[in-house]
């Protein structure tokens, strides 16, 4: 069913990512569109029943005033105009209400009450729509994905079994630098469960022997993501009658990419740096998401809870938690430390409250007595942090028991390592990895 859209113009603010959530929270879809868009562009958008033009300061970027066209106000449509003084007969507001509950019943009343809007946005609907649109642009033919077993990759990959089955195909590379347990979850879930036309690759040495030696942590990333582009093509050309290529992009991917009216925060890269001659067409069904849709999407797509709330993960693995040079001893070290981590946080029900944890081993050895005799070992260093946004993040006060409980496991039961140690960094000055 065609749901009803709200329309933000960005003027320049900084809110417009709170208010296209909060009207989703509400029920409406909304999406971010820069304040120039065309005639035509708005022409082609279903079923927009109201727009919101959100200034910034002065209605100024990169020196140039901002400049609503006609149309905008002649699209039939109300418009609610927030700090933007080159107002035209629409409704006016000059700081959205400080307090987010007073924001929130502006912004209902505006949906309900002037546009009459329905709130028919959720996720049964978006799944069903998605279907019939990945039908539509896929028809017969096959579409690759590179499933990382990430959540946008998992739920991608979800997604298109369900809309073309047996015409997606999965390619799974294991780097080496998983974390325990993870790449066979990726085949229990999506061959074993799913039925899924899924290609394993393990790469294990392939990668470790690239960086073999390598202690700078930007070369190791950059190591990590041309060996993973090279094992991703080389795989690819063993196929024939692909004509698609499947991403996880969402919509936060797209907002820091950088639009004509915000500031780009990182690019984005999703695949990324694939060879020109690959010429796939794009299937991103998860263009407009935000993460906590992403997430509601992989649960009403049946996807295990484990792997629908995985943690955030570097694209390099356990490579930027094992620092300096990569050893295989110190990467086991992280795996199994990182697993007992895991363990214990979800006895505790650590797992629902911190929003990242994991643990480090640094590239060097300390002196310590293991079985009456001296020892020269590694430390293990365990993170523990919660944010909202990731630019800035405090550290989870962990009952002592708890860590007592987790040093003790990681003691007994990981090889090489003599000392644990807790980072009480926040960030910043911290970042939240360490490498």
């Amino acid at each position: 069913m065609k749901q009803d859209m709200i329309l933000i113009l960005d003027l320049g603010s900084d809110e417009n990512t709170v208010l296209a959530r909060m009207i989703r929270d509400l029920g409406v879809y909304s999406e971010i569109k820069p304040h120039d868009i065309t005639e035509e562009e708005l022409a082609k958008l279903d079923n927009v029943k109201g727009i919101i033009l959100n200034g910034g300061p002065l209605n100024i970027v990169d020196g140039k005033a901002i400049e609503v066209r006609d149309f905008i106000y002649d699209a039939g449509v109300p418009v609610l105009a927030v700090n933007y003084a080159a107002a035209k007969g629409e409704q006016r507001l000059d700081q959205w209400p400080a307090e987010e509950d007073a924001m929130r019943a502006v912004v209902n009343s505006f949906l309900f009450d002037t546009c009459h809007a329905e709130a028919n946005w959720n996720m049964k609907n978006f799944v069903a729509d998605q279907i019939e649109l990945i039908r539509r642009q896929v028809g017969d033919k096959k579409v690759l994905l590179a499933l990382s077993g990430g959540v946008d990759s998992s739920v991608v990959a979800a997604l298109l079994i369900k809309a073309i089955g047996k015409q997606l195909v999965c390619v799974h590379v294991n780097h080496g630098l998983m974390r325990k347990g993870e790449s066979e979850s990726v085949i229990e879930v999506f061959r074993n469960q799913m039925d899924a036309n899924l290609i394993y690759v393990d790469a294990s040495d392939r990668f470790l022997t690239k960086l073999e030696g390598v202690a700078d942590p930007e070369q190791k990333r950059k190591i990590i993501g041309a060996e993973f582009i090279r094992v991703f093509e080389e795989e690819a050309r063993k196929l024939e009658g692909i004509d698609f290529l499947a991403q996880g992009t969402i919509y936060p991917d797209i907002v820091e990419s950088g639009t004509k009216t915000a500031k780009v925060v990182k690019s984005h890269h999703n695949v990324g740096g694939l060879p020109e001659d690959m010429n796939f067409e794009l299937v991103e069904p998860l263009y407009y998401l935000f993460k906590d849709e992403v997430r509601a999407c992989g649960l009403e797509l049946g996807l295990p809870h484990d792997m629908v709330f995985r943690q955030p993960f570097p694209g390099p693995g356990l490579g930027v938690r094992c620092l300096g040079a990569i050893t295989r001893e110190r990467l086991e070290a992280v795996r199994e430390s990182d697993a007992i981590l895991r363990e214990e946080f979800a006895k505790a029900g650590l797992d629902k409250k911190v929003w990242q944890y994991f643990t480090i081993v640094p590239d060097f050895k300390s002196v310590g007595v293991k079985n009456n005799a001296r020892c020269f070992e590694y430390p293990v260093i365990i993170r523990a942090v919660n944010t909202i946004d990731a630019m800035t993040a405090s550290i989870e006060q962990i009952d002592w028991p708890v860590l007592a409980k987790i040093t003790d496991r990681i003691l007994k039961e990981v090889k090489n390592v003599n000392r644990v140690c807790y980072d009480l960094s926040p960030k910043p000055c911290a970042t939240i990895e360490w490498e």
